[in-house]
């Protein structure tokens, strides 16, 4: 959302005493924004990919439930709040494992895999998901060869992908 201030971090993620309002120009060179991403993975082994809405740049295209972490937030508390606004599902900080991260030009994207979510129905936000799929891992790979997935999704996966194969691999029980 435009509006939302953002920490700004070093290239470790370590912040660096600035803050960044979200659609504000001249975000400082150098220097990043932690973004974080979760691969929900279900006990048949499927992952949650969402479509995006309409309005959102690489409108219709799929990804991973995403978004920036905000002022004074962890990347894993990021991750838990995005997963709930976009899709209704409730994850734990402590039932996610990060998979690896990714530098951009101006984000460090974080990808986490969650094993054991809650059951729940999905609740999709209209303003950011269009529409949700459970899929079988291969076709999230499928899915960017073919340019169903966005395009940052597509480079961000080649770097993770063998990563997170591994990491879906292994199923972990919901923290109680």
């Amino acid at each position: 959302m435009d509006g939302e201030l953002w920490d700004v971090t070093d290239a470790e993620g370590v912040p660096v005493g600035r803050v960044h309002r979200r659609g504000d120009p001249g975000f400082p060179t150098g220097l990043f924004h932690i973004v974080s991403a979760v691969c929900v993975v279900r006990d048949d082994g499927r992952v949650l990919i969402t479509q995006r809405a309409v309005a959102k740049d690489w409108a219709l295209s799929w990804e991973f439930p995403a978004g920036s972490a905000l002022a004074g937030e962890t990347s894993g508390n990021a991750a838990v709040r995005e997963l709930r606004e976009e899709t209704g599902l409730v994850a734990l900080p402590e039932s996610l494992e990060l998979v690896g991260r990714v530098t951009e030009a101006t984000a460090l994207l974080d990808l986490y895999v969650a094993h054991g979510v809650r059951r729940s129905t999905l609740t999709l936000d209209p303003k950011e998901v269009r529409d949700a799929a459970w899929v079988p891992l291969a076709e999230v790979r499928a899915r960017c060869e073919d340019g169903q997935m966005a395009g940052p999704w597509v480079e961000r996966l080649a770097v993770l992908w063998d990563a997170l194969v591994r990491a879906s691999k292994v199923a972990r029980p919901y923290p109680q």
